[in-house]
């Protein structure tokens, strides 16, 4: 029978709806009873394969031979190798506006997890940009945002990142900062002129500092809901909740608890962040030593042997736990993820080819996609460790 929320399958109860919501009822709105003042999707393009590229010299061709054909063509001229034509695109064709390149606008982004990529970010070319214009204002700001996926027939899903996400960075993701940005002056919002906001909202901080001193930051609570969305025990028991509807948390009763989390959240926060960086796994590389480190597409031994991956012609690793498999993010694991993206892709609509090889070449690190396999290892292993160790949380 189904429920009063008209659930058949999955049934959500009503604990749930006692919680504090991640989201306001209403974006940049001082007063609202959420954790966060706003949130935002990420960047939809529309044309992804135009918009995004490994390849910073790749990217502008690809974008000053798109914009070049806007402008001289009309919209009913379908060329695929030359443009998407898409509502916006044809609005503004019709409305005689020009587009014109901007190398400025090439920034860093990430478009799915553990995949960074370049970026031409622009309102125009870029279908929809939701608030992240506001939480990314210009090149050189500072932010974190905690992506959650949207609502859907997915597990729930969370990672952080410190820069501009695609909309399916997290299966229809929804972002939530550390802050958010306004203008101080007249102008664009893309000008110098920015005052920086809070992005946990006044009332969420008061309850905090009531509950656990005076010494809590917005950091701290920012850092605690990150924390507490790793939560195996809060995963598993709202997970129908979470499949319909965006996080709702509480803040814990013990202080010791709240710190625990806020600790856990930072530590995940660094290994997330910096998943570049971290540590290589203890696996066995074969054939390194022969300098050939060029991939075309990756691959597991077999269907059957995932614990072995073959890199190219030249190069393997082997004896790859296990365990690393059972961090999932958005649906995969890391060391999956970059399978799926680092390889060497043509699109057949417009014959762009979006080639992993050309950010190890650009970056000066022809070792960049081996050493970035051996360090996703260490991030899920490290995850799934702090994950283990965190407080027990009553619901």
């Amino acid at each position: 029978m189904p429920n009063d929320r008209s659930d058949w399958i999955n049934q959500r109860g009503d604990d749930f709806d006692n919680f504090t919501p991640l989201a306001p009822d209403k974006k940049f709105d001082g007063a609202t009873k959420s954790f966060f003042v706003t949130y935002s999707n990420g960047v939809k393009t529309q044309r992804d394969t135009w918009c995004y590229n490994f390849s910073r010299a790749d990217l502008e061709r690809n974008m000053r031979t798109t914009i070049d054909y806007y402008n001289t063509h009309e919209s009913t001229d379908f060329d695929s190798t030359k443009i998407t034509w898409t509502r916006a695109t044809v609005n503004n064709k019709n409305r005689g506006l020009v587009y014109k390149f901007d190398a400025a606008q090439i920034v860093e982004a990430v478009y799915r997890p553990f995949c960074r990529t370049n970026f031409y970010q622009d309102l125009r070319l870029n279908e929809m940009t939701y608030q992240m214009p506001r939480l990314f204002p210009n090149h050189d700001v500072n932010n974190l945002l905690i992506c959650v996926n949207g609502v859907g027939d997915k597990n729930f899903s969370v990672l952080m990142t410190n820069r501009i996400t695609d909309v399916q960075f997290q299966f229809n993701g929804q972002c939530f900062p550390l802050y958010w940005y306004e203008r101080a002056a007249q102008g664009s919002l893309f000008g110098e002129e920015l005052t920086r906001r809070e992005g946990v909202t006044d009332w969420i901080f008061n309850r905090a500092k009531l509950l656990y001193g005076g010494d809590v930051t917005r950091e701290d609570i920012f850092y605690y809901v990150y924390g507490f969305l790793h939560l195996p025990s809060y995963r598993e028991k709202f997970s129908a909740e979470l499949k319909k509807s965006l996080p709702r948390i509480i803040l814990v009763d013990e202080a010791e608890k709240f710190w625990q989390l806020s600790k856990a959240g930072r530590e995940l926060a660094e290994i997330h962040l910096h998943y570049e960086s971290q540590p290589p796994a203890q696996v066995e590389v074969i054939g390194a030593e022969k300098n050939n480190f060029i991939v075309k597409k990756l691959r597991f031994a077999s269907k059957d042997d995932r614990m072995t991956l073959i890199y190219n012609d030249f190069i393997a690793i082997r004896n790859i736990p296990p365990r690393a498999f059972d961090y999932v993010v958005n649906g995969r694991s890391p060391l999956e993820w970059i399978i799926d993206r680092y390889q060497v892709k043509t699109d057949s609509a417009s014959g762009i080819v979006n080639d992993p090889n050309a950010w190890s070449i650009e970056h000066d690190n022809p070792r960049y996609i081996l050493d970035l396999i051996l360090s996703a290892i260490t991030v899920s292993l490290k995850t799934l460790d702090i994950v283990d160790s965190l407080p027990a949380v009553e619901f």
